[in-house]
């Protein structure tokens, strides 16, 4: 009867666990599209309707960019749990979509680590949290390259005086952090150990999965970069592709080194891609704005829609 009873607590705490993230996320969603202080719904809404952006042919178009786009993170993640045994690609949706859900109200989406890890036995979960973080990395590696490359054609092209004090100051900052992190991992054996154990850990990785993990991550990062450059184009700017792609990968360069809340996302990428934008000619903050905030909805809100279920389905994997 004991265990019983215990049982029926676990699931109820679970439930309300689970309903909290789902309502917690749909809720920041409605108020992130109706609330917006940047842009107001129903302007969003009409500047659509003029764009003709909900036409078969364009919102088909749309849809096969975000099927793509998280066909190609599944299959990362997929290929990276294959580290540690046989799961099948429909575990790794499910993983991929709710741990999405799970994270959205977090920083920079780091609520997505303990959520894929509840998938798994707690033997495992360590090793989890490091597949994640190789996926993640090569993600970003890919808008780091990428974006370093195309913010200096976009500096170069229009002249921007950039105020080098400033990024020797952050350097420096950033060369006491390391040289601290190296000075507590060789005096602090706990430090130590866990480097050891995390360096040990990424040797494992055969360098196969890490070329074709760094693969999916780059396709992903073209992907995503060319749905932005259609939508601006669905939305008629005179641009060529080369400023585009330059902007593009720009907007994504600042925007992933801000740390921020992942639901707000949207707000910090429409505010950098004002900015990025502003040294066009003829491009309006609402054409960059709507072009923002579809990227969120069509990438993140709906995906999260759909996690939203797994999420409620989910049982806890309890076992060690």
């Amino acid at each position: 009867m004991y265990n019983s009873l215990a049982d029926k607590t676990k699931q109820f705490f679970w439930l309300i666990i689970k309903l909290s993230i789902v309502i917690g996320c749909l809720f920041f969603i409605y108020i992130r599209l109706l609330e917006n202080e940047q842009l107001e719904f129903t302007t969003f809404y009409q500047n659509l309707i003029q764009n003709h952006i909900f036409s078969v042919k364009n919102i088909l178009f749309l849809l096969f960019f975000t099927f793509l786009n998280w066909f190609l993170e599944i299959k990362k993640w997929h290929l990276l749990i294959s580290f540690i045994g046989n799961y099948s690609f429909k575990k790794a949706i499910i993983q991929s979509l709710a741990s999405l859900t799970a994270s959205l109200i977090t920083p920079n989406r780091i609520g997505e680590y303990g959520a894929k890890a509840m998938y798994f036995n707690k033997k495992d979960r360590k090793k989890i949290f490091g597949l994640n973080f190789i996926g993640n990395f090569y993600q970003m590696l890919m808008t780091l390259i990428f974006g370093i490359i195309g913010f200096s054609y976009f500096v170069f092209q229009h002249k921007i005086e950039i105020d080098f004090q400033q990024i020797i100051i952050f350097s420096v900052i950033g060369i006491f952090g390391i040289t601290a992190l190296f000075f507590v991992a060789k005096y602090f054996n706990f430090s130590k150990s866990y480097f050891n154990k995390t360096r040990t850990f990424i040797k494992e990785i055969p360098q196969n999965m890490n070329i074709k993990v760094s693969l999916f991550s780059f396709l992903r990062f073209v992907i995503f970069s060319h749905q932005f450059y259609f939508l601006l184009l669905i939305f008629k700017i005179d641009i060529s592709y080369f400023d585009a792609i330059s902007a593009i990968t720009s907007v994504y360069l600042i925007a992933s080194i801000i740390p921020m809340l992942s639901l707000f996302d949207v707000v910090l990428k429409g505010s950098v891609a004002i900015w990025v934008f502003s040294f066009f000619n003829n491009i309006s903050p609402l054409t960059i704005l709507s072009t923002t905030t579809l990227m969120w909805i069509l990438n993140f809100v709906l995906p999260a829609i759909v996690g939203s279920y797994f999420v409620i389905i989910f049982k806890p994997n309890l076992a060690t």
